[in-house]
């Protein structure tokens, strides 16, 4: 918000006074809070530390012990600055006892070898402070109403920090209290770098206070959580402290923790990466660094989709932490939970997810664990969960363990080829004439006929049996279904094709 000695002494009115630095060079990047003039020789009384003291230097003390004490005053009330016209009390250069206490504390000396108005080195400068102060107002006011419309649009953290970051016009990161990173943004820098190593980068950054800013690692941070309940922390890599950041790391870790108290999502961040492998909405690269940064590193490591019906997500987090295996765990939709294994060796495999699938199932054979092909790369992962996905759609029966896409055998590949025309053109040859018929008599219902017939191994007297039908009414409806498809229901041939027709309905339907 204030401009540095450095700053004042580039400005016109001062450059007009012909300024020569003859002291204190390495205070020059101190912030001039006012600019005082002043030839009264104890200035320092009224001063309140931060300011620049012009002076002509008539009122100064004519002896070396009043001009060391002169500056040492100045010094220890913390002014930043004292610049002296030359020519009313000194001629040519200032006493070297001046020049030389001002060296040995800091403060920046400055002669000025043509006259020059004070006043209108004063105007400049406060008229600089005075534009600075509305600029961090107006940032302040674009802060608070940028977070208001992200709170009221119920934004995400990735949204948030991203935000933060683009305002800040530097790398932020959202992390758990495990140090864990939850979103970030690198404010186009390199992302690896910026994560590289960071659990331990992040346990050396302890800075004093809620909001603090730790000075060897350049990051201000803030506690995120609400309700006395912290869940995280926020980081801002910025190149100075001042209010404005400050200000918007602070209104950053309110609306992450409002929007927690909105909407308590902890699986958020896990879902997201699953769901971005499976729908392509951020790169593969960009999904294996921030897997990694929460904890689960995928590069180099042997990947297996699970899809679980219903959605158990919770629980399947909490059977890969007893068995300490690693993987991103997250809800697909309101009916499944996907589940990505990041297993060291190929040779784990059958065993972590026999393990899996009874901490999981615990007897209740209703609970469908479906996994996919492993695979050795990130950028393949997605394979596996749509395998999973497919495997665990097709399902009908309850099946205990884990069932695989040779455990599902025609059913899963119809079920994978379900979008395809030629597949659907098929099923209405062989069954449209019967569906039409059940469309018009939804009382009759011979679809379902057809297909106990059919599951009966073509025996008339169980499939009759089976539906609770008296023989002669069950051959009765047999015989009206062999009229509409003009299909010969005692032939193999036939009857295997229209079982194909009545599996790829079913995946269609699916």
């Amino acid at each position: 918000m204030f401009p540095t000695v450095r700053e004042v002494l580039a400005l016109e009115p001062v450059r007009n006074g012909a300024p020569r630095i003859v002291a204190g060079e390495c205070g020059l990047d101190q912030a001039v809070r006012w600019v005082h003039s002043s030839e009264v020789p104890d200035i320092a009384t009224l001063l309140r530390g931060g300011e620049l003291v012009l002076t002509t230097g008539i009122g100064l003390p004519p002896d070396d012990a009043g001009l060391r004490r002169y500056i040492t005053d100045l010094a220890e009330i913390g002014a930043c600055g004292l610049a002296v016209e030359m020519g009313r009390r000194y001629a040519q250069r200032l006493p070297a006892v001046l020049t030389r206490t001002a060296d040995e504390l800091g403060l920046p000396l400055v002669e000025l070898h043509r006259g020059t108005p004070f006043v209108a080195i004063t105007e400049a400068v406060h008229s600089m402070i005075i534009d600075a102060q509305l600029a961090e107002l107006r940032a302040t006011e674009e802060i608070h109403q940028r977070f208001t419309e992200l709170s009221v649009e119920g934004a995400g953290p990735a949204e948030v920090v991203a935000q933060a970051a683009a305002l800040a016009g530097a790398p932020v990161v959202l992390e758990n209290l495990s140090r864990q990173v939850l979103a970030y943004d690198a404010a186009g820098g390199s992302a690896a770098l910026l994560l590289a190593s960071w659990e331990a980068h992040s346990r050396a950054i302890r800075p004093a206070g809620r909001t603090g800013h730790d000075a060897q690692s350049g990051w201000l941070v803030t506690a995120v959580g609400a309700r006395g309940q912290d869940w995280g922390r926020l980081l801002m890599r910025v190149p100075s402290v001042e209010a404005r950041y400050v200000i918007l790391i602070e209104r950053a870790a309110s609306t992450l923790a409002l929007g927690r108290l909105i909407d308590p999502d902890p699986e958020g961040p896990q879902r997201t990466l699953l769901t971005a492998l499976l729908n392509h909405t951020m790169p593969v690269e960009d999904v294996a660094l921030r897997s990694r940064a929460l904890g689960v590193p995928l590069e180099r490591r042997h990947l297996v989709g699970l899809v679980i019906r219903p959605a158990l997500a919770a629980e399947a987090e909490r059977a890969l932490s007893e068995m300490s295996i690693k993987g991103l765990v997250g809800t697909l939709d309101a009916m499944s939970a996907g589940v990505l294994l990041a297993l060291r060796d190929k040779s784990d495999e059958s065993e972590v997810l026999r393990q899996f699938a009874e901490r999981l199932q615990k007897g209740d054979r209703s609970i469908v664990v479906a996994a996919g092909e492993g695979v050795w790369s990130p950028r393949e992962a997605r394979r596996s969960l749509v395998e999973a996905a497919q495997v665990a759609a097709v399902v009908r029966h309850p099946v205990a363990g884990v069932v695989r896409l040779t455990g599902v055998r025609l059913p899963g590949l119809l079920h994978m080829l379900r979008d395809e025309p030629r597949l659907q053109t098929f099923v209405e040859r062989e069954l449209g004439p019967l569906l039409a018929y059940d469309a018009q008599h939804p009382r009759e219902q011979l679809l379902g006929v057809l297909r106990v017939y059919l599951e009966c191994g073509r025996n008339k007297s169980a499939a009759a049996e089976h539906s609770h039908l008296s023989r002669p009414a069950f051959y009765e409806r047999l015989a009206k279904i062999r009229k509409i498809l003009g299909a010969d229901l005692d032939a193999v041939p036939v009857c295997l094709s229209l079982h194909v027709a009545l599996l790829a309905l079913d995946a269609l339907r699916s």
